[in-house]
């Protein structure tokens, strides 16, 4: 068992003890081996001297730091083979070797623990602890005391090194636990039968503590065998004590009660019940000798079943028992019958109540006696002649007292209820004091359980405080206590018995609610919880810390929709002050909400419509918040806050434009906030900010405005948002929406938009190019839907001058050229000077960046010569034939691919034939000569035209010399 180590020449002392050994060794094993029983004594006498001598050698060892592994390791040898040999010794008539078997049991044992190493491992010590146990278990049994306690008293070293030996993986765990149980229960029979009772009982308290923590790690028998042990222990002091005061049988008591706590968990074990049944025989008559009479019936009782299925009815053992319930029941009997004749007898004054209540305390371990004997006590206080007593207010906390310390509970509260009752009965009313006096230890009773866990038991009590005996005197007693009980009855998760408790109390009470609350969110009741915190929130004495711990509960369970609930409820009842502080809670519940929600949102069965307005409601909140706190100038202390708020506005808008269909306005109203928030931000910031933020107030802003979010997709294209113009405004026709109110708010707002991105390009805040190309068809998008709105509200000024600003914009306008041309002309109402002229402008504008298809450049001529020519002023003649003969200077230059439409040439040439006709008709010759040469020119790009330019030339020639001299 010892390892290897440089060797040293051994001490003096030491080797002596060795060598002493050997020789002793040596003389013995001959002789062990021989039949003569004569030679035993010498053998045992020899064992005693090698076990003192390898005792010496233990401690000589620990003294010194000299190596002595081989001696170490020869004795631990020995030992073991003297082990071995104890359990092969020759039992005769004469001498039956027990002697012999624990003389050589020890001897083993201390040479095995000479040849310990320095640091023995667990096995090690399991082992060491084994033997010990075994020796100091067969010295008892011999009488050998001392010497036992000696053994187990050394051997306590190895079990606290055992004890706290590392075992990571609980290789040893079983084994560990079972010899630690085998040691403490032989040290505790020891010293038990040495007389040490104090190291007994502290040795019981071992076991016990291993059996609470390990009971299943021990095997079945290693349980019934300490119970036995257990219940030998109590017989002895039973047996020794008969006669004597009763305190002393309380003794055996405890030990018994141990011995039974563990057979009683034996049900499946067919060993254990024999044991059980002989526990409660001894039990039964130390409650006896005690004059415990309740707890010995209760015992008996548990017994009767057993008594009457035994098949040996005429046994001693059951026949005394049957005696003995006989004698239970005879002392109660005698004892109540004397109580009841002296206080049927006596005068009800208050030294006569003393008397009675001081003699009934030495009673208290008969709690079925000492509660007849106060019920009948009451019943005689509550006489007419004795009805103002004030020996019932006593009566009734003497009652309650006693009954505390039943261990029956059921039976304790039956008796509390009926004298309740009883006093009720007889129209007897308690006057304040008392009645408070016993609520309050009705209250004490309930909490000591309450706190300890047995909750049922608390509920009772507290239940107990709901009686109608209190309510004339305390009349807001009951709903307290039921309310108590009703908690406890949650702890307990009986839910349905805390519902029924709660529908007792009033309903406009804070407190009731807040229970059935609690009831409701442990049920996973959303809607009966949200009920249920909106009537605390509105009873009259409303705390806000209960939302509080509503908050707690509902995110512990889980439940958000409830959570989300009371959060909004807990933000309703926020009142905000001037101090900054009450912002701050408030931000931080917004984004809770707002967080939750969203949660929420990403859950597919939740109603997407309710959550939605309500998030943007709660984002409207926070941008009050924000303004308040801007004029208060204390945004500093919610800067975060606001970081998260336009940031989490922005984000949620974004994916709204691609995942909530049907929520166009709420999409925008999110970037509106997501805008507001971020300039509340900017204009806070000490410092400058990052150009990137200037991105995300120019998309906001624009985005809320346009009614679409992805500021990626915003891009793509200016045409597409005019179709989407006209999209929603055929839309809004269709289903009778249009309010031209709204069309004006939605036209302040473009213009709003279209300043603060203006400034935000004038003022340099953004210098990328990407950057300033997004901006500009920002600008020139706001135009096409500041000149649609201008359009539908038949404000032409101001339409005029939007087309100025945009023909002057630079050449990233084309689209925004074509789409208020779509709209002018698809606008039946506008004014032919407005149509006209924009038209001309935009015509304009196109040509100088050469930027519009010869199909739309035809069409778009055709209306602005159409326009003018009927007009019919020579200044309008002049302006068309500038632009019929701009047409054919485009013909001139087309190309195969893009060639000018050829309805259109035709209707060019019947425009220029026809006016140059007219022209002449009203003589007024270079007109005409201007138009006829234009209508020759454009022959030239239609099917025929050489005939067509012949017949044109001679018409011409004709008509010249018709209105003109030769």
């Amino acid at each position: 068992m010892s390892g290897t180590t440089r060797k040293k020449k051994p001490s003096l002392n030491l080797q002596e003890s060795f060598e002493s050994i050997k020789d002793l060794l040596s003389t013995t094993k001959t002789q062990l081996d021989s039949s003569d029983i004569s030679l035993r004594p010498s053998i045992i006498e020899k064992l005693g001297r090698i076990s003192a001598l390898a005792e010496s050698f233990t401690d000589g060892r620990l003294k010194t730091d000299r190596d002595c592994t081989d001696l170490c390791d020869t004795l631990d040898q020995e030992g073991v083979t003297l082990w071995n040999i104890s359990g092969l010794v020759s039992k005769y008539p004469d001498d039956d070797g027990r002697a012999m078997t624990g003389a050589l049991r020890l001897a083993a044992f201390r040479l095995v623990e000479a040849g310990l190493e320095g640091k023995p491992g667990l096995e090690t010590l399991i082992h060491v602890l084994g033997l010990a146990s075994k020796t100091g278990a067969t010295l008892s049994a011999l009488g050998q005391y001392d010497v036992a306690a000696s053994v187990l008293t050394s051997a306590a070293k190895y079990e606290e090194l055992m004890r706290v030996e590392d075992d990571p993986d609980g290789t040893y765990r079983h084994s560990k636990t079972c010899v630690r149980t085998v040691y403490f229960s032989c040290r505790m029979e020891s010293a038990w039968q040495e007389g040490n009772f104090t190291v007994a009982e502290f040795m019981a308290q071992k076991l016990m503590t291993i059996y609470d923590e390990q009971r299943l790690v021990l095997p079945a028998h290693d349980r019934v065998v300490l119970a036995a042990k257990l219940h030998r222990i109590g017989k002895t002091i039973l047996q020794d004590q008969a006669g004597k005061a009763q305190g002393k049988a309380s003794d055996a008591i405890v030990w018994l009660r141990k011995a039974f706590g563990i057979v009683d968990q034996e049900e499946a074990n067919p060993g254990a019940l024999e044991l059980k049944i002989s526990i409660l025989r001894t039990l039964a008559r130390a409650y006896f000798l005690s004059e415990c009479y309740d707890s010995a019936e209760a015992t008996l009782e548990e017994l009767t079943p057993a008594l009457d299925a035994s098949k040996d009815h005429n046994s001693s053992e059951y026949q005394e028992l049957r005696w003995l319930k006989l004698a239970t029941l005879k002392k109660r009997t005698a004892i109540l019958d004397a109580f009841k004749s002296i206080i049927n007898h006596m005068d009800f004054t208050e030294a006569n109540v003393t008397e009675i209540l001081r003699e009934l305390r030495t009673f208290g371990h008969q709690q079925t006696l000492v509660s007849a004997v106060t019920q009948h006590l009451l019943q005689e206080a509550l006489r007419p002649n004795d009805t103002e007593s004030e020996s019932v207010d006593r009566i009734l906390l003497s009652l309650i007292v006693h009954c505390s310390k039943d261990e029956v509970h059921s039976r304790a509260m039956e008796s509390i209820l009926q004298a309740f009752t009883s006093v009720c009965e007889a129209d007897t009313e308690l006057r304040s004091i008392p009645a408070a006096a016993c609520l309050s230890l009705l209250w004490q009773y309930g909490d000591r359980h309450y706190h300890a866990k047995r909750w049922l038991l608390a509920a009772d009590w507290f239940a107990a405080g709901s009686h109608r005996l209190f309510r004339a005197q305390h009349s807001t007693s009951a709903s307290k206590c039921h309310r108590k009980a009703a908690l406890c009855y949650i702890e307990q998760r009986e839910y349905s018995r805390a519902a029924a408790v709660i529908r007792c109390c009033p309903s406009n009470e804070a407190a009731t609610h807040y229970l059935a609350f609690l009831v409701a969110t442990f049920q996973g009741l959303e809607d009966e919880a949200i009920k249920s915190m909106y009537g605390m929130v509105n009873s009259p004495d409303f705390d806000r810390q209960m939302l509080l711990l509503a908050t707690k509960i509902s995110h512990e369970s889980e439940m958000k929709n409830v959570l989300l609930a009371v959060l909004e409820a807990l933000l309703k009842t926020l009142k905000i002050s001037n101090s900054g502080e009450t912002v701050v809670e408030a931000m931080a519940l917004l984004r809770c909400i707002i967080r939750l929600v969203l949660k929420l949102l990403a859950e597919p069965t939740t109603t997407r419509a309710i959550l939605i307005d309500s998030m943007v409601a709660h984002f409207r909140t926070a941008k009050i918040l924000a303004d308040t706190a801007s004029k208060q100038k204390v945004v500093s202390l919610i800067i975060k806050d606001v970081t998260w708020l336009w940031r989490t506005a922005y984000n949620c808008a974004v994916q709204g434009c691609s995942d909530w269909d049907g929520f166009q306005e709420q999409i925008s109203a999110l970037f509106d906030i997501s805008k507001d928030m971020l300039e509340v931000f900017c204009q806070a910031s000490p410092v400058d900010v990052e150009p990137d933020l200037y991105n995300y107030l120019m998309n906001a802003s624009f985005s809320g405005v346009a009614g679409r979010g992805s500021a990626n997709r915003i891009l793509v294209s200016a045409v597409t948002h005019v179709l989407e113009v006209f999209a929603a405004r055929e839309a809004l026709k269709a289903h009778g929406a249009v309010n031209i109110e709204q069309m004006r708010e939605i036209s302040a707002e473009i213009k709003s938009c279209k300043a603060r991105i203006s400034h935000i390009i004038e003022s340099e805040k953004i210098t990328g190019d990407d950057d300033l190309l997004r901006a500009q068809y920002f600008l020139h998008t706001l135009r096409v839907f500041e000149a649609e709105l201008l359009a539908q509200l038949n404000d032409w000024d101001q339409l005029s001058k939007i087309i100025g600003d945009a023909v002057t914009s630079g050449s990233l306008a084309v689209a925004t050229y074509e789409a208020i041309a779509d709209i002018l002309w698809e606008e039946k109402e506008c004014p032919v000077n407005v149509l006209c002229g924009g038209l001309e402008a935009v015509l304009h504008a196109t040509l100088d960046h050469n930027s519009l298809s010869l199909e739309k450049y035809a069409r778009w001529l055709r209306a602005i010569a159409t326009i003018i020519l009927a007009r019919n002023t020579s200044a309008d003649r002049i302006k068309a034939i500038g632009y019929i003969e701009q047409a054919v200077g485009m013909m001139e230059n087309s190309v195969a691919d893009e060639s000018y439409p050829m309805d259109e040439r035709f209707w060019l040439l019947a425009t220029s034939y026809n006016t140059g006709f007219e022209c002449l008709e009203a003589s007024l010759l270079d007109e005409a000569k201007r138009w006829f040469e234009a209508s020759t020119v454009i022959c030239k790009f239609v099917p025929g035209g050489t005939e067509r330019a012949e017949k044109i030339s001679e018409t011409y020639a004709q008509l010249l010399s018709r209105y003109a001299p030769t």
